[in-house]
């Protein structure tokens, strides 16, 4: 399982291989950050690794910040946002560090 900065499961993505290389592969400069972000980097990632120098978020005590709160994929409902938060910061504090 590849999982990335925030706690996706690259290996399920549909984009991972093809438009992103994974956040970790690409140091947060992943393909929609490229067009929308100002520094055209993932937020989450810039700053749990390049501000905090953090492996991933799950070292972060804030987690789920309000960074990672409103990061919502616009094309998932409310509750699949709600739980998607629930799982990947699951996720996140299950890694060993």
């Amino acid at each position: 399982m590849i999982l990335s900065t925030c706690g996706l499961i690259c290996d399920e993505c549909a984009f991972y291989g093809k438009e992103c290389g994974g956040c970790r592969n690409v140091k947060g400069k992943i393909f929609w950050a490229l067009d929308m972000m100002p520094n055209q980097t993932c937020p989450l990632y810039h700053c749990a690794v390049n501000e905090r120098g953090y492996a991933d978020c799950g070292d972060c005590s804030e987690l789920p910040c309000k960074t990672f709160l409103e990061m919502k994929d616009p094309s998932s409902t409310d509750e699949e946002h709600r739980q998607g938060i629930i799982d990947r910061t699951a996720r996140l504090k299950s890694m060993p560090n």
